[in-house]
């Protein structure tokens, strides 16, 4: 029971990172937005989700990944409606 209850607080605790950085590169959006690659690459092709190339890496601002994440709710709300 004691297990139950200290997991059950840091669970409370535990919040997500405030983006501090400007641009990500696509392994850490796919950590930040807990979706595969091909998924990642798959929303950037069809304009979902905006993204900038530099030389061969290509970067994703924390703003487009909010918006994308606003996207998200938008239509999970029209769903539920």
């Amino acid at each position: 029971m004691t297990t139950q209850t200290t997991v059950r607080r840091t669970a409370d605790t535990i919040t997500p990172p405030a983006p501090s950085r400007a641009l990500y590169r696509i392994p850490e959006v796919m950590a930040l937005l807990s979706m595969s690659r091909s998924v990642i690459y798959e929303q950037i092709r069809s304009g979902r989700l905006r993204s900038v190339t530099q030389g061969r890496t290509r970067l994703v601002s924390t703003a487009a990944i909010a918006d994308y994440v606003a996207l998200l709710e938008r239509e999970s709300m029209r769903r539920a409606a």
